[in-house]
């Protein structure tokens, strides 16, 4: 039996990516700055402003919302795919890669 390969692990990817979120935040979106618990930032194209802001801590961390188009996510996947302009499952593997994951997928 034949088993097609399987998917990148979206939870150990985003667990990964918390762990190191200021510094995962900083390349993905390099205009942003902390400001209290969140990383602030003027877009999804990472220019300096504070529409844009991400979780940096607790249960909420990694979460993400622009105030100005009503654009938001649950994760770092979500955020990455957002600012890369693809589908989740390129983006978790280039965040992977990224983070230096074995393989992209790690699981």
């Amino acid at each position: 039996m034949v088993t097609a390969p399987s998917g990148p692990d979206y939870a150990a990817i985003n667990q990964a990516a918390l762990a190191r979120l200021p510094e995962v935040l900083a390349r993905l979106l390099p205009g942003g700055r902390t400001v209290g618990g969140e990383w602030q930032v003027g877009s999804l194209q990472g220019e300096a402003g504070n529409s844009l802001k991400v979780r940096l801590y607790g249960q909420r961390a990694g979460m993400w919302c622009d105030f100005a188009t009503g654009d938001r996510g649950g994760d770092v996947v979500s955020l990455a795919a957002a600012v890369a302009g693809l589908p989740q499952s390129k983006a978790a593997q280039k965040l992977a890669q990224m983070l230096r994951l074995e393989g992209g997928q790690h699981g």
